[in-house]
């Protein structure tokens, strides 16, 4: 298995440094439904004295909220009716990091938990949480690493803002996919991601240049998926307000244009809880039984678990023929137009899960794979034939090209309610709803192009 990161610090080492004055401020986060990282920044003496021991709370409806921030109608867990009582930010001392890029500051991510300490079944991280444990019942621990593309511009995020996201100038102005002049035009702030990411406890692989104008892809070390899950939701938040100290801005939306979209193509494997290979018969130099009937799971379940892996309107926009976002539910050895491609070998042997796009919530979306996947082992399920060649134009069922069709598909799923409950399919559900209800009652840059004078 990984170990700690040794730039991580313990709750003795945080108190040290507080005692020392070198920090002053302590975050203590979660990340909602929609991925973003939401919590407090607290007095760092007042954490010490007081929240160390007690606690603190912050409002449920954090995870019953749209984007806008705005309460909505429709969550079981929270509403008017209800009041809109607080939950509790359980500090998880295992994830204590200092943010380099912020002065004199350290953050605690947190687990969400009812006041009587039962957990909120509905936050992402007890989602992922609850898999995790299923697949240690099963004699199993995950390993995952995410690989999260953006698109760099040299435009404030105030000046994006007011200019209604209107003419903004990519960082880089043509093709830069493994461009070494092209990562140097930014690499400024490319080294101040990865090295302030460093000492957030990351372990940082590398940079590199994508298809897109400005895009580019910074790289982390497999880890435990949670510690993963973890990771993926600081460096997101960072590399903004990383971005915003360099003049810039950066987007990490599924598809921000008609070029190439944000991907977040997710890794999986499996090892045993006494770190053996799962995945890997080195005898046969093949895949074990194991493997297959993970893999049959999670493209069993793809279909139903779209959402999980596509939350909004504009992550469907990215699903599109020959170009390395997929269509097909399919798996291949090394072949990249299938949603799921095998690589590796022996300990390196995994699952590459390509269907996730930039607005992936990475909890949610290892929960699915390892939920499906468990599902296919708990099953027995046989693992059809590789597609060799082009996905994109075999006949095999495709995944859901609307957030309507992913909803539908998630809300009627009988395994979906089998393996993560009413409550989660509910209430994700829901937040589809307010979404399409959202997007539904916009008129849009393209309605105004094409029918206002013409219509």
């Amino acid at each position: 298995m990984t170990t700690r990161h040794p730039r991580l610090l313990t709750i003795d080492d945080l108190t040290s440094l507080i005692g020392d004055g070198e920090i002053d401020t302590v975050i203590v986060a979660f990340t909602d439904m929609q991925g973003r990282l939401q919590g407090k920044r607290l007095h760092a003496q007042y954490f010490v004295d007081v929240v160390i021991d007690h606690g603190t709370e912050g409002c449920n409806y954090l995870l019953s909220v749209d984007i806008d921030m705005n309460t909505v109608d429709g969550y079981a867990m929270s509403s008017w009716e209800k009041g809109y009582g607080d939950m509790e930010f359980a500090l998880d001392f295992d994830t204590i990091r200092r943010l380099t890029h912020q002065p004199a500051t350290a953050m605690i991510q947190c687990d969400l938990v009812w006041l009587d300490h039962e957990p909120v079944v509905q936050s992402p991280r007890s989602i992922l949480k609850k898999q995790l444990a299923k697949a240690a019942d099963a004699g199993f621990a995950a390993l995952s690493g995410t690989e999260l593309e953006f698109i760099l511009f040299d435009t404030t995020y105030e000046h994006a803002w007011a200019s209604d996201y209107r003419d903004m100038t990519p960082a880089n102005q043509y093709n830069i996919d493994y461009s070494i002049l092209g990562t140097s035009r930014v690499e400024p702030i490319l080294r101040d991601i990865r090295n302030h990411m460093y000492d957030a406890g990351m372990r940082v692989e590398s940079a590199k240049g994508e298809c897109n104008f400005g895009q580019h892809e910074i790289g982390f070390l497999y880890d435990e998926a949670l510690v993963t899950a973890d990771n993926h939701s600081v460096y997101k938040t960072s590399a903004k307000e990383i971005a915003a100290q360099h003049g810039k801005s950066l987007t990490f939306m599924s598809k921000y244009n008609e070029r190439e979209g944000n991907s977040c193509h997710i890794h999986l494997s499996l090892r045993g809880t006494d770190d053996n290979i799962v995945f890997w018969d080195e005898k046969s130099g093949g895949r074990t039984a194991t493997y297959d009937q993970f893999i049959a799971g999670v493209l069993a379940t793809m279909r139903d678990f779209t959402l999980m892996y596509a939350p909004n309107v504009n992550s469907y926009k990215r699903f599109a023929a020959g170009s390395f976002a997929p269509t097909a539910i399919a798996w291949g050895e090394d072949n990249r137009t299938c949603s799921v491609r095998l690589v590796g070998h022996g300990p390196s042997a995994r699952m590459e899960n390509r269907l996730p796009g930039g607005d992936v919530n990475p909890y949610l979306a290892l929960a699915a794979m390892l939920a499906g996947g468990l599902y296919g082992i708990d099953q027995g399920l046989e693992l059809e034939e590789p597609l060799t060649g082009n996905a994109y134009t075999s006949d095999k069922e495709h995944v859901p090209s609307t957030l309507h069709e992913a909803r539908d598909a998630w809300r009627d799923s009988s395994i979906a309610r089998e393996l993560f409950g009413d409550e989660v399919v509910d209430h994700y559900t829901n937040m589809a709803d307010v979404e399409l209800a959202s997007f539904d009652a916009a008129v849009t840059d393209w309605e105004l192009r094409r029918g206002f004078e013409r219509m």
